[in-house]
């Protein structure tokens, strides 16, 4: 039998470069997570960009002139925003962990008067069933709980920790400014260093990349901030009028985590807590939460196709085990990153794609 040296060469070539792209995407994640600060900066630069180049033709003052007065008005915003934020959060947050124990015993305490009021004999289930039904409840909620308290326990100490976020803080804004003043001499340096077709190969890749992932992005944090902003001011109205919304901060930024993930979405949280309300007798809670639900739902409907203008084209089943993948390696931060890997990967190999990836890999031609 005579082995195709050449064939085989070309095989492990092809999948050795789709591994090296998984790789080489993780790794890029991990480090944009060690260097956070820097990301943010790239961010929030890109976010500022217009607002520069206006001002700068409007007025006609210099680049780092108009940079500078673009970031203290920006920057003076968002410092606000975060002192308040971080207030309320290190308020809610210590007021929830010190009342966790109260929540996770009212609600075992509930399921068991639920179970407890199923007939297992009409059923003809025996009562270990119940038994097993109690201790997996149980232990259910202390995982819960425990999972909640170390949470809670983390934010709350990062939150508290001034040096650690002055650093931060310190750093984001300097690299703002030196990413938003200096920007064309920053993307010469990165060509200077860079072999030619690598830059060439980058340039290519980046643009399709940053078409798709950026607009997709672009049009995701704005209706996420839009559903956050609406979800706050709802949850806090309620708690002006009485009603028991305790943490009004914390569920909205769970409901925008929901929000945040594809395919799950808002009503996920929005909608149980309205039953449970419901189920507890407060009503009116209950139907101020559905029609929050609503609102949102109206206005992510006649938003969304103004803001999202392509689609990604990725079918939901592969989205969902982009988050499952994302999950079980990086936590529930993952379930955010896997579709954001899904997205990056389909136009580096949109070819392959097309034309079948296992096909196209051990294609003799």
């Amino acid at each position: 039998m005579v082995v195709d040296v050449g064939y085989w060469k070309k095989v492990i070539k092809r999948i050795l470069a789709l591994i090296l792209s998984i790789i080489g995407i993780y790794i890029a994640f991990k480090m944009a997570v060690f260097y956070m600060p820097f990301l943010i900066a790239f961010i929030i630069s890109l976010l500022v960009e217009p607002i520069i180049k206006f001002m700068a033709k409007k007025t006609k003052f210099t680049r780092k002139v108009s940079a500078i007065i673009v970031l203290v008005i920006v920057f003076a915003i968002i410092v606000g925003l975060l002192i308040w934020g971080i207030t309320a959060l290190v308020s809610e947050g210590s007021n929830l962990l010190s009342s966790l124990n109260y929540y996770i015993d009212e609600g075992y305490n509930y399921i068991i008067g639920f179970i407890d009021k199923i007939n297992f004999d009409e059923l003809q289930i025996s009562g270990e069933a119940s038994n097993v039904l109690k201790n997996s409840t149980s232990n259910l909620l202390e995982t819960i709980s425990r999972w909640l308290s170390n949470f809670l326990t983390s934010m709350l100490s990062a939150l508290s920790s001034i040096a650690t976020v002055g650093i931060y803080a310190v750093i984001t804004i300097l690299a703002t400014y030196f990413i938003c003043a200096d920007r064309l001499y920053i993307l010469d340096q990165i060509e200077h260093h860079l072999p030619r077709d690598w830059v060439k190969k980058l340039s290519k890749n980046i643009k399709k990349i940053s078409s798709l992932l950026g607009g997709y992005l672009k049009a995701q944090v704005i209706l996420i901030l839009i559903n956050f902003v609406l979800v706050l001011i709802g949850l806090y109205a309620f708690k002006f009028f009485n009603m028991r919304v305790e943490y009004p901060l914390l569920m909205a930024l769970f409901i925008a985590f929901a929000d945040a993930l594809p395919i799950v979405g808002s009503g996920t949280v929005l909608v149980p807590w309205a039953v449970i309300s419901a189920m507890k007798g407060d009503i009116n809670l209950a139907i101020a939460l559905i029609v929050l639900y609503v609102v949102i739902t109206i206005v992510r409907q006649f938003l969304e196709p103004k803001v999202v203008s392509d689609k990604i084209g990725i079918h939901p089943i592969f989205t969902l085990i982009a988050m499952y993948t994302g999950y079980r390696t990086m936590g529930l931060v993952g379930m955010l990153i896997g579709p954001i890997v899904i997205i990056i990967l389909k136009p580096i190999y949109e070819t392959l794609i097309n034309k079948g990836i296992v096909k196209t890999i051990f294609d003799k031609r």
